[in-house]
């Protein structure tokens, strides 16, 4: 499929690391490759990758520390001279390698780097599949809240091969179930409705299976982000369950993963949004049910209401000075308040009562 208006392919399958090289000489030529990869991944899958991109031009790869803590300004900037100390010209390019951190560091790295170089991406988690390799965003996080500073740089291609799933550990295979039941969740019961039928066949990481659920999501995502790129407007409902989330992660250190806040996020949401008559009553039960099938945890570490309403109030969705939020009609149909506007405001008396029944 190929997404619009800055159209690139997402290519989705099992195997297709063995034909990266033709992939990359087809859809991102370059004069030289810089790979970024976490050093967990590296391990794993660095040594394949720059074989291939090898065999199109000279490549080189380039580690940093796993995790969340680590996608920052100050690694961003280490990348960038790391890069510039190897020579890479304005006709070298960027393969993101790994999860969502490695795409969103690496990304930012190719967006400003030499004033933006091109990019593809090459995601290995099922969450940066579905979620964070789809639609541009780059970014690093700072102290004051997550992906605060970043830029919209689109990859020439996205490359998700369902084998690197194998290697990916439960828990992080369960973060990622999280965002593909928020696709669902935002635009298509009957996904949803899938994910729980054939949940075995998807938690035994059945091949078939995991193209499928990825299709899917992306099918979904690619929809939203082709229909607004630059978030706007309709994008924000890609956004269901994050304000909350992203509060979580900043408040835990970002020991809490992505999408394990994403699911607690979007079950305090849809309370949130029952409770100003917004969200259809019994939304936040039915998606407690789902999120628990696949071992997701649904309510937030131990931390007062206060301190999570003041993360949220520091998080880019913040408009005017008061929170935003996207919200659900029913589970596979967003909240519009207006034409032109996805988002809530919501009572703060509302958030710290919903967080607070839930610590």
């Amino acid at each position: 499929m190929a997404l619009e208006p800055a159209a690139y392919d997402i290519v989705i399958g099992d195997g297709l690391l063995t034909q990266l090289s033709e992939t990359l000489s087809a859809a991102c030529p370059a004069a030289r490759y810089a790979v970024i990869a976490d050093a967990t991944v590296a391990e794993k899958f660095g040594r394949a990758v720059l074989e291939a991109a090898d065999r199109v031009a000279p490549s080189d790869l380039f580690t940093f520390p796993a995790g969340e803590r680590n996608k920052t300004a100050e690694q961003w900037q280490a990348l960038s001279e790391r890069l510039l100390a190897a020579g890479l010209g304005r006709d070298g390019a960027v393969v993101a390698l790994g999860g969502g951190v490695s795409g969103d560091l690496a990304g930012f790295v190719a967006a400003t780097y030499m004033r933006g170089v091109p990019y593809i991406q090459i995601p290995t988690t099922l969450l940066a599949m579905i979620d964070s390799s789809i639609g541009g965003k780059t970014g690093v996080d700072t102290a004051h809240g997550k992906n605060l500073i970043g830029a919209f740089h689109q990859p020439r291609a996205v490359v998700a091969d369902v084998t690197t799933l194998g290697e990916l550990p439960p828990v992080h295979f369960a973060a990622g179930m999280a965002e593909a039941l928020k696709h669902g969740a935002i635009a298509d019961r009957g996904y949803v409705d899938w994910i729980e039928r054939d949940r075995q066949a998807i938690l035994a990481r059945d091949t078939e299976a995991l193209v499928e659920l990825v299709r899917r999501s992306v099918q979904i995502k690619a929809a939203v982000v082709a229909e607004d790129e630059r978030e706007t407007g309709k994008r924000a409902i890609l956004n269901f369950g994050h304000t909350v989330a992203h509060a979580i992660e900043a408040a835990s250190g970002y020991e809490v993963l992505h999408g394990e806040a994403v699911a607690m996020g979007m079950v305090a949401e849809a309370q949130l949004g029952t409770r100003i008559g917004v969200t259809e009553a019994g939304t936040s039960e039915a998606l407690r049910e789902a999120l628990i099938s696949f071992n997701l945890p649904i309510d937030p570490p131990e931390k007062s209401p206060a301190h999570l309403l003041e993360a949220m109030q520091r998080d880019k969705k913040v408009r005017e000075g008061s929170v935003r939020f996207a919200l659900l009609k029913r589970v596979g149909e967003p909240a519009r308040r207006n034409t032109d506007n996805w988002t809530f405001e919501v009572p703060e008396r509302e958030i710290i009562s919903v967080l607070g029944s839930r610590v």
